[in-house]
């Protein structure tokens, strides 16, 4: 038997004999293939590797020739086999039979990787397990996974990544073998340099600028590391091109670019630009308009000859900004729904470009069927009633966009996946809107623990946010309450055993009667404290209170007012308690309050948009200019017995997006508690008290109203001049404040809304309006970080360092971190 293992080395070669008879290499002879066998597989398909041999049986070949040779190469090239021989097992007159004796290569089982952690581990593995149990260990699996983890790394900075394998038995599966893959990162490396040819208008350094992502190291940048990242950097380079053509460049390209290695920690980059002219705008001209004049539509477009020619400022000026003052809006506003306009560049002259806007108005729509779906749990009349494009009325962008707003408001959907879809009637000139939304976890609770007045203090909070107080007596309706018509019921207990209990009850509908946006609230507390004292008896204060409510929204100025009217009723029992103005007695307060506000936040967690403002003003009745009292010799009980007061409030909020994700905020309060007759002076309650992280602690509803200010304990900023220990237990009549703040969102999503935040803060207390001085501030900084969870809602920690001193009190400004559960989101969020 002949055995042919390679193609021979040497052609000269005598000859190789089988069964007796010689192959004369000098005299080669035809034969046809009578058949072929296969040995050695297991796991292959027999007939498919005989077909890629080609030596099939019925076909012509010549022996000795390249017949035997080149089915070699061609199994060797598909990188099945360890061993490939070939075998004469006869020849029968003109008719030759091969054998083809193969070692098969083992199977993948698996992957094991060396050197990398584990959150690495899992996304590498993520993208190379769709390999195992398929692939033949080999140089093409070699290379793939090579590169694949390469990639990967190279993309988190590790740009050179060494690999090497080692192979091992799998002792749980037939003919496989577990790769593992030895992993050597090395290290991160930095862009040591970015180098620039071809710029002559643009400077290296300004450039460098247009790279958000992509940072050349400088020993004065501090959190940009200049880390290289291979992804960002491609993003990177499109954004310098689209920067380029901002500024006039419309033909500025990236020639070419490079990354080499500058040492073994660090790469350089060169890019090769080419600028081209600086382009301008010339003549404007508009066609197919016939519902707005061209001068109107110039004056929208804010675009005039001898601009700076720009793409993208002209894209955004005709067909969005945000801000509903683009050509587009105005149209899509007054109900031309299929409007469209198309800037087509006419003419290019020198460094001049005139431009034609050619513009398709399209019938005016009209709104038809508004539907709603995925609302799951919610009403459809809860949702219905916060739909601003109404039946009958003309189609408009900017109240679709409200809408969806309006939706996000309730708090029941995530916001993300409201999603409205207009769907045209060409027939009939109407328009079909579907909103389509995601219901999402909406009540809270508030479980916490705290320490205060030498004992644990425990609270428990239960929040339902989409409560249905029809449905009370409705079994089915239980989930685990009755839910889905947009009512808020809120319950809250505070407690540290039997000397201090605090309990309340809330509850809100914002469609009283369902058919007029009209609000009612009915809220009650009950609150108490009670410590006995060494000269006999008990030290012990006892606050009660109810109010109730009405809002409603204003049409004008416009329909993000909302004014709302209260009525208060409370009482204080005191007994040899101090920190008021009396220390033993009993007060009531019954007061009227009226709420101006207007919000337009684009979202209630993380606005990025919008403003929003609240102006209160709190009075009771004047009791002291009614009666006959003389209050100059009055007692306490006389004086105290009905609390007297005017208070007013305001704060602002306004947001804005800076860059990217990036959003500003700045914020301020004012409050101001005054009297009606000098003889009854301030009132013992409803006073001020700033610093902290104005969570309702130990303090909870005790006749003052606690103001965040981080960087500063708890009620520790106080008049100047004040008795700090008076001044912290019963507050102060005048306070402001202001925040301004930068927040970047770290995580988005219907589970979970976080942010990161730096902030500057500023405030102060006073005692009379005369040494009041809204630029005398107690003044801190700091960072925080905050989320928002559905069942847990507003949860955030801070730390403030604050520059200004209290006297008496050293340690009030010395840093102080602030943690905060459930906070207004008007407020301190």
């Amino acid at each position: 038997m002949a055995q042919i293992t390679r193609p021979p080395s040497n052609p000269a070669a005598p000859s190789l004999k089988v069964a007796g008879t010689d192959l004369d290499y000098f005299n080669p002879k035809e034969y046809i293939i009578g058949g072929t066998t296969l040995t050695g597989t297991k796991y292959l398909d027999k007939e498919t590797v005989i077909i890629l041999s080609k030596l099939i049986k019925g076909e012509t070949v010549t022996l000795p020739g390249d017949a035997t040779a080149n089915a070699i190469k061609t199994l060797w090239s598909n990188g099945l086999f360890d061993d490939i021989k070939i075998n004469i097992t006869k020849i029968v007159e003109d008719s030759v039979f091969f054998d083809i004796e193969v070692v098969e290569r083992p199977r993948l089982s698996s992957f094991e990787l060396v050197g990398v952690s584990k959150s690495q581990k899992t996304d590498i593995l993520e993208k190379l397990n769709a390999k195992s149990g398929k692939s033949i260990i080999n140089d093409n699996l070699y290379n793939s996974t090579t590169a694949t983890v390469t990639k990967y790394l190279s993309d988190k900075g590790f740009f050179f990544t060494k690999v090497d394998y080692k192979t091992k038995v799998d002792p749980n599966a037939e003919n496989s073998q577990i790769l593992e893959v030895i992993i050597d990162k090395g290290r991160k490396v930095k862009v040591h340099e970015i180098k620039f040819t071809g710029n002559k208008d643009f400077s290296s350094a300004k450039l460098r600028k247009f790279l958000k992502k992509t940072h050349q190291q400088a020993f004065y940048k501090i959190f940009g590391s200049g880390k290289f990242n291979k992804e960002k950097f491609e993003e990177d380079k499109l954004k310098l091109v689209e920067k380029m053509h901002d500024k006039g460049y419309r033909d500025a390209v990236i020639l070419k670019d490079s990354v080499y290695q500058y040492s073994d920690k660090a790469v350089g980059i060169k890019m090769d630009l080419f600028e081209g002219k600086k382009y301008y705008f010339g003549n404007i001209t508009w066609s197919g308009n016939a519902k707005y004049s061209t001068t109107y539509l110039e004056k929208v477009l804010g675009i005039e000859k001898g601009n700076i020619f720009s793409e993208s400022k002209l894209e955004t000026r005709l067909k969005g900004n945000g801000n509903s003052d683009d050509v587009s809006s105005i149209y899509l506003n007054d109900g031309y729904l299929t409007f469209n306009v198309d800037p087509i560049q006419t003419k290019i002259y020198g460094d001049t470009v005139d431009v034609e806007m050619r513009i398709y108005e399209g019938p005016q729509y009209t709104n038809n069927r508004i539907t709603i779906k995925g609302n799951t749990i919610t009403n459809d009349r809860v949702v219905m009633r916060q739909i601003r494009t109404k039946p009958g009325d003309k189609f408009s962008k900017e109240l679709l966009v409200r809408t969806v707003r309006e939706i996000g408001q309730l708090g029941n959907f995530d916001e993300s996946k409201t999603v409205p879809t207009p769907r045209p009637n060409p027939a009939d000139g109407t328009v079909d809107i579907e909103y389509a939304v995601e219901e999402k976890p909406s009540d809270q609770v508030e479980l916490s623990g705290g320490f205060g007045g030498g004992r644990i203090i425990g609270t428990l909070g239960l929040t339902f946010n989409n409560f249905s107080l029809r449905n009370l007596f409705n079994p089915k309706a239980y989930r685990p309450l009755p839910k889905g018509d947009g009512q808020k019921l809120s319950l809250r207990g505070q407690t540290n055993g039997s000397y201090y209990q605090s309990y309340s009850f809330s509850f809100s509908e914002p469609w009283l009667g369902g058919k007029k946006p009209v609000s009612f609230g009915l809220s009650a507390f009950t609150s108490s404290q009670k410590y006995p004292i060494a000269t006999g008896g008990n030290q012990s204060i006892r606050l009660n209170g109810v109010t109730v409510s009405l809002g409603r929204v204003l049409k004008w100025p416009d329909n993000y007012f909302q004014l709302t009217h209260s009525i208060n009723a409370n009482q204080y029992i005191l007994e040899n308690y101090p920190g008021y103005l009396f220390s033993t007695g009993t007060s009531y307060n019954f007061n009227l309050t009226q709420e101006l506000s207007r919000d337009s936040r684009d979202s209630p967690i993380f606005p990025t948009g919008g403003s929003f403002f609240k102006f209160t003003v709190q009075a009771t009745p004047p009791y002291s200019l009614l009666n006959h009292t003389n209050y100059a010799i009055a007692s306490d009980k006389q004086r105290y017995r009905f609390t007297e007061y005017h208070k007013w409030k305001f704060e602002s909020q306004w947001f804005q997006r800076v860059a990217g994700k990036l959003v500003f905020k700045a914020q301020a309060q004012f409050g101001f508690l005054g009297s009606y007759n000098a003889a009854v002076g301030q009132s013992a309650f409803e006073r001020f008290k700033l610093g902290g992280d104005g969570m309702q602690g130990f303090d909870f509803l005790q006749g003052s109203e606690l103001i965040a200010m981080r960087g500063y304990s708890n009620n520790s900023v106080v008049p100047v001049g004040a008795n700090l220990s008076q001044a912290q237990s019963s507050g102060s009549p005048i306070f402001n404040k202001y925040v301004l703040e930068m927040r970047y969102p770290v995580i988005a999503s219907p589970s979970a809304t976080a942010f990161l935040v730096t902030f500057a803060e500023g405030g102060n207390t006073w005692n009379r309006f005369s040494d009041f001085n809204p630029f005398n501030i107690r003044r801190s900084v700091g960072v925080g970080a905050k989320i928002f969870l559905p069942i847990f809602g507003l949860l955030g920690i801070d730390y403030g360092y604050g520059f200004d001193a209290i006297p008496g009190d050293p340690s009030a400004n010395k840093g102080q971190f602030h943690f905060s559960i459930a906070q207004q989101l008007g407020g301190f969020n």
